[in-house]
């Protein structure tokens, strides 16, 4: 297997590995592959009978596979988890692993639109087949729409003032560029505290772009229906809202 951990470097590596106590026979998810960081090292503890599986939309993901008889890459929403898995024919796992949020590599890529370094169109599409980009939302949501995205996914105190900047900004022009959004958007932000509003302006555009909480959701009510009794569930969350609904679900 090739090296790529450059594309992202797995985060709390040795904690996660010791969290799901693998078996070497047994049979493992990772429903954030991206890089494959934590997939290698998973896949290292396994002996010819164990089996790993993982899932990634973003197809750059996939330039990081292997090929391996017990290795299966799915092209897909970890979402749609129970789905895939009946459809390869496995039935309950000994462990899923998720690192939930943006990599490395989609925040390095400018031309994604994630980060607010540099300046790109605004997509920050995980799946860039998707139909929902940045530019459509920023552009296209009413007043209620954008209020209910930056209020509930970037928890941003005056929301309502950033909305009306957005809505005042595009009647001129559409924002089409993250450079578009920022000049915007900093206009708002407290004095000296103008990169973590705009860190928090992006998380909220992306999560409601990717469907991150929904599908989020949905696949922690599945992985109970997925596992093996003494089976491990890792999860790895970034912000509150993430925090929250894994633990309550």
């Amino acid at each position: 297997m090739e090296n790529k951990q450059a594309y992202h470097i797995p985060v709390m590596l040795k904690e996660c590995i010791d969290a799901l106590n693998i078996n070497p026979d047994g049979t493992y998810v990772d429903v954030t592959f991206g890089g494959g960081g934590h997939s290698r090292a998973i896949f290292e503890q396994l002996s010819p009978k164990g089996r790993l599986i993982v899932f990634d939309q973003d197809k750059d993901a996939k330039r990081n596979a292997w090929e391996a008889p017990n290795f299966f890459f799915v092209d897909a929403n970890f979402a749609f988890l129970s789905n895939h898995l009946r459809l390869l024919g496995i039935g309950l796992v000994d462990g899923i692993l998720a690192d939930l949020g943006v990599s490395s590599h989609q925040f390095d890529e400018t031309a994604r639109g994630f980060s607010i370094r540099g300046n790109a169109a605004l997509d920050m599409r995980m799946n860039q087949k998707g139909d929902l980009s940045a530019e459509v939302l920023v552009n296209t949501y009413a007043e209620g729409e954008l209020l209910r995205v930056f209020r509930n996914y970037g928890e941003i105190p005056n929301a309502r003032k950033l909305v009306n900047a957005i809505i005042s900004a595009r009647s001129t022009k559409p924002l089409k560029t993250t450079e578009d959004l920022v000049t915007v958007a900093e206009k708002c932000a407290p004095r000296h505290k103008e990169n973590k509003y705009l860190a928090q302006v992006f998380q909220a555009i992306r999560i409601e772009v990717n469907n991150e909480m929904s599908a989020l959701e949905d696949f922690l009510h599945q992985t109970e229906k997925v596992m093996n009794p003494g089976a491990r569930l890792v999860v790895m969350s970034y912000h509150s809202l993430e925090d929250r609904l894994v633990k309550i679900t």
